[in-house]
């Protein structure tokens, strides 16, 4: 697949984009299906190869907060360690946009690990981007505004669809935030009154300044 192909670990490695696709599943789901539960067993990796995935973490009160994106060319680090260390799931997968993802089971992980010293670059390029992206997280969460966070989180959607028109609830969005629904609501409508954004049915328009 083209995808594989352009990431840079494996551009060096053609024999391992040959293995990837021999004994990967691909499978497409549309946005908002759910790959990956928590507490689930990891029998699998995957590999993003078009849209996008979101990584979800849920309390034990039942709120949820965005971790991290995965787009096309990335797989989830957190699958990867849970999967080889025989643990099951700490995060929620859920589709984002439609996608098509390759997943690789997880004795062909460690096989390639030993193998394919370009697949074990890429996991550690991999970790290194959701360890740096979890300390932007835990900086948010302790230094910023809700109203920031939101705004901030617009943006990613934004550069990660490249369209300024994001069809999201003010839900999803208090989910991802692991706010209230009325305080997203109420700082959306600042947003509105201070021209940066459009409100619409089940969407946001960007303004662009």
């Amino acid at each position: 697949m083209e995808q594989l192909e352009q990431i840079t670990e494996f551009k060096s490695s053609p024999e391992l984009v040959e293995k990837l696709q021999q004994y990967s599943i691909r499978k497409e789901y549309k946005a908002g299906s759910i790959i990956l539960n928590e507490n689930a067993s990891i029998r699998s990796i995957p590999i993003v190869t078009k849209g996008t995935l979101k990584v979800i973490r849920t309390e034990d009160d039942g709120k949820e907060i965005l971790l991290y994106y995965i787009k096309a060319g990335e797989s989830c680090i957190m699958s990867f360690l849970g999967g080889m260390h025989n643990e099951t799931s700490k995060v929620k997968a859920e589709v984002e946009e439609d996608a098509e993802i390759l997943f690789l089971p997880m004795d062909k992980v460690t096989l390639f690990i030993k193998e394919y010293p370009q697949w074990l670059d890429y996991i550690f390029r991999l970790y290194h981007k959701r360890f740096e992206e979890l300390l932007e997280i835990v900086n948010a969460i302790a230094f910023k505004k809700v109203d920031e966070r939101l705004l901030d989180l617009l943006y990613k959607k934004q550069e990660l669809t490249g369209n300024n028109t994001l069809n999201i609830t003010h839900e999803q969005l208090a989910n991802e935030l692991g706010t209230a629904r009325a305080v997203v609501s109420r700082l959306l409508k600042q947003l509105e009154e201070n021209g940066m954004v459009k409100l619409g049915r089940n969407k946001i328009v960007l303004v662009e300044s």
